[in-house]
């Protein structure tokens, strides 16, 4: 039982369960971006380069055959096509930089909030040093 104990201790850690809703709150975060973009970014950019859709830009490798039948009437099993998607990365950078940024200046903000503390009282002197200045003061007598 003392493992158990020991691991709900962890769980609830504050800064644990901050870190938790941290990841869920960016995870939905980066799906109403990821919507932003595909759906009013994207398309906006797409009629300023005359009507291009970006998540179809591709570079084709390998073109791919569709399946097709032989001559005895047998099946000729389809080939996919091999090409590098750069359109959708370029979308993803976009998704990115949008995500980055609103971070940035939400930490800004909170930064920002807080309060500048003020600086701690300078700490008396120890035991040591009011000996040493007692000394001092009998001396200077």
């Amino acid at each position: 039982m003392g493992m158990m104990k020991e691991f709900k201790e962890f769980a609830m850690r504050g800064s644990l369960v901050d870190t938790a809703v941290a990841f869920v709150m960016g995870a939905a975060f980066g799906k109403v971006v990821s919507g932003f973009v595909d759906g009013i970014v994207m398309p906006l950019v797409g009629m300023l380069t005359s009507g291009v859709d970006f998540k179809e830009l591709k570079y084709v490798l390998k073109a791919g055959v569709a399946e097709s039948k032989d001559a005895a009437g047998g099946v000729i099993a389809a080939v996919p096509e091999v090409a590098v998607k750069y359109g959708a990365f370029i979308t993803v950078i976009i998704d990115f930089i949008i995500v980055a940024f609103v971070i940035f200046m939400v930490i800004k903000a909170i930064n920002k909030m807080k309060k500048a503390e003020p600086a701690p009282a300078p700490a008396g002197p120890t035991e040591d040093q009011k000996l040493l200045m007692e000394i001092r003061d009998a001396l200077k007598k």
